[in-house]
């Protein structure tokens, strides 16, 4: 393990156990089994170190949720179960990374003081991958989705769906509860996405040919 890691499991540990305004340095830095210059020579702030974690966290998300969604393809599922595996895998990395810490609400403010920046980036990025599942998916599937929606208004849609469940339950808790009723949103949007219908071929109708005419006698005037 290298000395990074080892400091932003450290770091993990520290901000889980006491929160990002009572953690420190120091707390960090014997924890990790280092001596404060030796922390510094990696961060050089409570504030950086901050930043990396949540940077690690983000990336672990992405990679869950691109794990999800690629063995759900793979099993066969449809476009609801495509996303929803992939929206859980992400959000329960996240949920999972502060489990069990009694400062919750406070990391999660702290997170849009000092690294809105990531998590802006973030979301672009999250959103940019959603559009590309969508449209691999319908394309695939053939499916229509409601309303006649673009991919990329699809997925806003979702997103929205997560940020609504959010409203409902802070700093995602309990999480059972929160990871239960954001799949079911997910998956009843979904639901409204159908087989495209196959267009039906023009033929041009055939034309029965005209009954025959029965010959006509002719008759000669004057006889009888």
């Amino acid at each position: 393990m290298g000395p990074k890691t080892r400091i932003l499991d450290a770091t993990m540990l520290v901000f889980r156990r006491h929160g990002f305004r009572r953690s420190s340095i120091e707390q960090v830095a014997e924890a990790a089994g280092l001596t404060r210059q030796a922390l510094y020579h990696h961060f050089e702030s409570k504030e950086a170190l901050f930043r990396a974690v949540i940077e690690r966290i983000h990336e672990s998300a992405i990679a869950a949720e691109e794990t999800a969604v690629t063995d759900a393809e793979t099993a066969g599922g449809n476009l609801g179960d495509i996303l929803a595996a992939g929206m859980t895998a992400r959000m329960s990395t996240m949920i999972g990374s502060l489990d069990g810490s009694p400062h919750l609400e406070e990391l999660y403010s702290e997170h849009l003081v000092h690294a809105r920046d990531l998590y802006q980036t973030y979301a672009a990025r999250y959103a940019e991958r959603m559009v590309a599942t969508i449209a691999r998916v319908v394309r695939q599937q053939q499916l229509a989705l409601p309303q006649d929606l673009s991919p990329a208004e699809f997925a806003r849609l979702v997103e929205m769906s997560i940020y609504a469940a959010k409203s409902q339950y802070p700093a995602m808790q309990p999480a059972d509860a929160f990871l239960k009723d954001m799949a079911i949103m997910v998956r009843t949007l979904c639901a409204g996405a159908k087989p495209k219908s196959e267009p039906k071929s023009e033929k041009s109708p055939i034309k029965k040919a005209a009954p025959p005419k029965k010959p006509t006698r002719r008759t000669t005037g004057g006889q009888s």
